[in-house]
């Protein structure tokens, strides 16, 4: 998924690199949600919606991307 440029990495790149290893293991799922189901691959449709959202700003569930209005 091609990121808006409103959405951003968290800026803790230290965060990020043990995010991406933990998803690279469990297969592009989100670190933070127990069911391995389609929704909870990352990007997760969570934060799909918070994207679309014109008021939402803020963190993804486990704060790996930041969306900003």
């Amino acid at each position: 998924m091609d990121l808006p440029e409103n959405v951003k990495l968290n800026s803790n790149t230290q965060m990020v690199e043990k995010m991406r290893e933990v998803m690279q293991k469990n297969g592009g799922y989100c670190p933070c949600r127990l069911q391995h189901t389609p929704e909870n691959i990352c990007i997760c449709e969570e934060f799909r919606r918070q994207i679309a959202d014109p008021e939402f700003s803020g963190y993804c569930h486990c704060q790996l991307y930041y969306k900003e209005k």
